[in-house]
């Protein structure tokens, strides 16, 4: 079981995210308020595949003084049980098990959400990895591959293996991040798990947040594009979980926590090329940047250098206006929200 889970409130935990959630992200963001735990990048596992040293780097390096569960994905049982076994020699709160990357090209290979076409797959896989792993093992799915129909059977194998934790997007493999979730799944999974369930996707903000867990009675949420936007959700999170008035950052914040980011990124490159560099944060700056202004959003994915791309930053971010709280209603980024906080 999460034997550490905190106590008297829900818990909080950063959503694996491939290419952001790597050991700069994680300091940056707790600094901001960390979250209860981490989860890894996954580590892609296959016959021959071999420990990715960068994400290592985000088990043995991370100073933030939270917990982290190493996630793999994969279906190849003998690499799975062999993965788990080098990564429990390591500083790790546990292992944690990849049924929900809706990616087309890990689907195609029948890993992550793909897997969930083949329940009797997922069985034997539970099976044999809760058999080698002595510590903690969770899992992190989505409610069926097709349709939330699927999620009965799923939910049942879920049961019948002694799992410590199960984290649930509340979507289909085939809705990816297009449609509103499906809380009564989340709840259905409360009402039958032994173990802690943690509600994921479309908390934004405070208000969609503390509805999730309104209507599921989740053990925690698990945040992760939201954390990327803004990342005091977590803070913002905890005080009201407190009762207290969460903090509002400014235009200013945000800024600040673009540079952080910027340097973070920076030094973490094995070899540090100004444009790529750039590059890189416009792909993260698509979620920051996003229902700010128009004019903001579109000088942004027209900047080439770091000379650009800070002034342009500056331009719009360099005062006191408060952010908005919420993505725009009509978000194509972040669907669906609105009908959680209803």
């Amino acid at each position: 079981m999460l034997d550490f889970l905190p106590v008297g409130r829900p818990a909080l935990v950063l959503a694996p995210m491939q290419d952001v959630t790597d050991l700069p992200f994680m300091r940056v963001l707790a600094r901001r308020g960390a979250p209860d735990w981490f989860v890894t990048e996954y580590f892609r596992v296959h016959p021959d595949s071999r420990l990715n040293g960068y994400i290592l780097r985000s088990i043995t390096e991370n100073e933030t003084g939270r917990p982290i569960f190493a996630q793999m994905i994969g279906r190849d049982i003998p690499s799975l049980v062999r993965t788990a076994t080098e990564l429990a020699k390591h500083p790790i709160a546990g292992i944690d098990l990849n049924l929900g990357c809706p990616a087309p090209i890990v689907c195609r290979k029948d890993a992550g959400g793909g897997l969930l076409r083949d329940p009797e797959m997922v069985n034997r896989l539970l099976g044999s990895l809760r058999e080698a792993i002595p510590g903690r093992f969770t899992v992190k799915t989505r409610i069926g591959y097709g349709d939330p129909s699927e999620f009965p059977r799923l939910l049942e194998i879920f049961r019948s293996h002694e799992i410590d934790g199960l984290t649930i997007h509340g979507r289909t493999v085939g809705e990816r991040y297009q449609t509103p979730v499906h809380p009564e799944c989340v709840t259905a999974a409360v009402e039958a798990m032994t173990c802690p369930v943690i509600a994921n996707g479309n908390v934004v903000d405070v208000a969609t947040g503390l509805s999730y867990l309104e209507k599921t009675h989740a053990a925690g949420l698990m945040v992760g594009r939201g954390a990327i936007r803004n990342p005091w959700i977590f803070s913002q999170l905890a005080a009201a979980f407190e009762g207290l008035p969460p903090i509002q950052p400014t235009r200013r914040d945000l800024l600040e926590y673009i540079r952080d980011l910027y340097d973070e990124m920076a030094r973490e490159a094995i070899r540090f090329e100004p444009l790529g560099h750039v590059q890189r944060m416009k792909r993260t700056l698509v979620y920051i940047s996003h229902g700010l202004d128009a004019d903001f959003e579109q000088q942004i994915r027209r900047a080439k250098t770091p000379e650009e791309f800070s002034g342009i930053c500056s331009d719009h971010l360099d005062n006191d206006e408060l952010l908005p709280a919420r993505p725009p209603a009509d978000s194509k980024l972040f669907c669906g929200f609105e009908d959680l906080a209803r």
